[in-house]
């Protein structure tokens, strides 16, 4: 039941925004009684967070199943970028831009959003620790997976206005070349295991 109730709310979010997902509404497409949702779930709030923590979760898992793979690729950097681009594809993330926004003007929902996200982001951290152990430890290195992601986010809601397809891959082809050799340069010399 809860996991109807998560995914359930994820379409809400994603079908009808923040504003336009109701406990209720959400309860009717899980298939649970109003009851039955405020005992898994009593806020709102409660529900949409647990939802975003749910599905960060389940993208973890995603990752680490492509960890053996990145490792034995020629290019781990850029397979690595693409996973991060490609796991801030569909209903997720469109479900957590919604709640960012709302966060803006709702104080209980955006104490909320400070607990999850760095649950949700530090997840894709520890994901570029694993698949590149050597540079972990280097004080760019954190940075630098940040940047990825703020680029990333950055691209995809600036796609939301124009829904051109072509302009969008194009522009994340040009960000990942960039990215690609921002690592390089953060990370260390030339011979350091990242290849250009």
């Amino acid at each position: 039941m809860r996991q109807r109730l998560l995914d359930a709310t994820i379409d809400c979010l994603v079908e009808f925004g923040y504003a336009g997902t109701t406990t209720t509404r959400v309860a009717d497409r899980a298939g649970v009684t109003r009851g039955a949702q405020v005992h898994h779930f009593p806020t709102k709030t409660d529900l949409v967070t647990s939802a975003i923590r749910h599905l960060a979760a389940k993208r973890t898992e995603v990752a680490m199943a492509e960890l053996d793979r990145l490792k034995a690729s020629a290019d781990p950097i850029g397979d690595a970028l693409q996973l991060l681009w490609e796991m801030h594809q569909g209903p997720v993330f469109s479900a957590t831009v919604e709640l960012w926004v709302a966060s803006r003007t709702d104080p209980e929902l955006r104490h909320q959003m400070t607990l999850v996200e760095p649950i949700a982001t530090g997840s894709l951290v520890e994901f570029g620790k694993a698949l590149m152990p050597e540079h972990a430890a280097h004080p760019e290195f954190l940075h630098a997976v940040y940047t990825a992601m703020d680029v990333i986010r950055g691209i995809l809601i600036a796609s939301w206005a124009t829904r051109d397809d072509a302009e969008l891959t194009a522009r994340w082809h040009r960000a990942r070349g960039h990215l690609r050799i921002l690592f390089v340069a953060l990370m260390g010399p030339a011979g350091s295991g990242l290849s250009a």
